[in-house]
């Protein structure tokens, strides 16, 4: 019967995200706003806007503390001068969880803190509006952007493999 439950569930899941869900975001296109979406410091207090200046990278991440973002984003933190050196003004880790979880999954990856800033989209609007909210499917992106334009983006097949977005690979994109 569980199993039931849970196959029903699931299919219910996957046919709502489809329904949402718009084309994935490319080279060129802006990124969709912010606005009242995303958190950082406080539950209760979205931030009114990203402001996005110069050379971002964001990391876009399944969950905090899944087995794949626990090997992806120590990366980040590690490599953040290396990434600055190469002009990237600052490192975005956004995920689709609560910002409690989310604030203790930073602590734990960087007890001693770190400058890349950890956001949450907690109701998983912003994830959808950049055609990246997935259902289990393999959507792990980051993309890189100059202002408020997506420059590149790299989007992982195999989720667990991190070929394409981890640090090493996503530095080496940078001139």
């Amino acid at each position: 019967m569980t199993s039931i439950i849970n196959t029903a569930t699931q299919a219910a899941h996957a046919a709502a995200a489809s329904l949402v869900a718009k084309a994935q975001i490319k080279p060129g296109d802006a990124i969709p706003s912010t606005q009242n979406l995303l958190k950082e410091d406080a539950a209760d207090k979205p931030l009114a806007s990203l402001s996005l200046t110069g050379k971002n990278v964001i990391v876009g991440v399944p969950g905090a503390f899944t087995g794949t973002c626990n090997k992806q984003v120590p990366g980040y933190i590690e490599k953040y001068e290396a990434f600055k050196a190469k002009g990237i003004n600052e490192i975005f880790v956004v995920a689709v969880n609560d910002l409690f979880t989310m604030k203790a999954w930073k602590e734990n990856l960087a007890p001693n803190g770190t400058p890349v800033r950890f956001l949450v989209d907690d109701t998983g609007a912003w994830v959808t509006s950049l055609g990246l909210l997935f259902d289990a499917t393999p959507l792990l992106g980051a993309p890189l952007t100059e202002g408020d334009k997506v420059d590149f983006i790299a989007v992982e097949q195999v989720p667990s493999d991190i070929q394409v977005t981890g640090a090493e690979t996503i530095l080496a994109q940078l001139s």
